[in-house]
């Protein structure tokens, strides 16, 4: 826990220009600027009025309230949540953690382009990104930018992306595939069909509830995941990062906020390693790896904890 605190703000402790996050150990030692002063692209213009507009939407709630679309939009954020990015961007196709039968992987990716996080392509590249350069200044969304930058400002900045990484070769077993192709291609039109379709089926509550509602807490729970589990929780694992574990963000998250476990053993399918730590997606891996659905699932051996303890790291050095 230590070296990771003198990794990361020994060195800018008496700057003036630098704070510390809250309640944290995590300083902010870079600077974007989250709206002024920084070129604005179409992308970006595009990306900002896509989330206000989704934000105003939930506005509406409290006064289009039923069962039925609070349950619809229930429904669909634990399909889209936890098959779609959870399970399928996340650990099958960002980590090949684990194996799907081809008809089952796209189907579940589909879910997760409905979660309107982008498509497969930019997700796992933004993704695999992340892991390569964790906490330096190609990560794409470290808290060292300050909070809003790593929770939400990071989305409108697509120039940071480009200038960061200008081409993205890491997610070419996906680009191969003319699925992944197509939808990245024509992945708005995807959001909008869905949209309408809700709102045909079951008009405006159900627009405002399952599109609304349902994709802005989706966002911000998964936007936890990049910016509180590198800020707040505890370190199990000397991952020489900031991740954290943090259970209240693993709660609404499927098992995600079991980060520090994540960057320990990236390539596990199970995040929560502890019998205590709820992983609500991991007990779907092993039901459909009972069932014969799932196969090549992967998680740490023992000798790769012991590698990754603290108390082996202290007793080498």
């Amino acid at each position: 826990m230590t070296s990771n605190i003198i990794t990361f703000s020994s060195n800018v402790e008496n700057e003036p220009n630098f704070k510390q996050i809250f309640m944290s150990d995590v300083v902010v030692t870079r600077k974007r600027n989250l709206f002024r002063g920084r070129k604005w692209n179409t992308l970006d213009i595009i990306t900002f009025v896509w989330i206000l507009s989704v934000h105003l939407l939930a506005l509406f709630a409290p006064f289009t309230f039923t069962w039925g679309a609070f349950w619809a939009a229930f429904w669909c954020y634990a399909l889209c949540g936890m098959l779609g990015l959870t399970l399928s961007y996340h650990r099958n196709l960002a980590h090949r953690s684990l194996k799907l039968p081809k008809w089952l992987e796209y189907t579940f990716a589909y879910f997760g382009v409905q979660a309107a996080q982008r498509d497969p392509i930019f997700w796992v590249s933004i993704h695999r990104s992340h892991h390569q350069y964790v906490e330096s200044e190609k990560d794409p969304h470290s808290p060292t930018y300050g909070f809003w930058f790593s929770h939400i400002g990071w989305l409108f900045d697509s120039g940071f992306i480009v200038e960061k990484y200008n081409e993205r070769k890491n997610v070419e077993d996906l680009k191969s595939q003319a699925f992944y192709r197509f939808i990245k291609r024509t992945y708005l039109y995807h959001i909008l069909a869905f949209a309408l379709v809700v709102y045909a089926l079951g008009g405006f509550s159900y627009l405002v509830w399952v599109v609304g509602v349902r994709i802005t807490v989706s966002y911000h729970l998964t936007f936890l995941v990049n910016s509180a589990c590198h800020i707040w929780g505890n370190q199990v694992w000397n991952t020489g990062d900031l991740s954290k574990n943090n259970l209240w963000v693993a709660l609404f998250t499927f098992g995600e906020g079991w980060h520090n476990n994540h960057h320990a053993f990236e390539y596990s399918a199970r995040f929560g390693l502890k019998w205590w730590e709820i992983d609500l997606c991991w007990w779907f891996i092993q039901f459909l790896e009972a069932i014969g659905l799932a196969t090549n699932v992967k998680f740490p051996s023992p000798a790769h904890k012991l590698k990754r303890s603290f108390a082996s790291t202290n007793k080498f050095k």
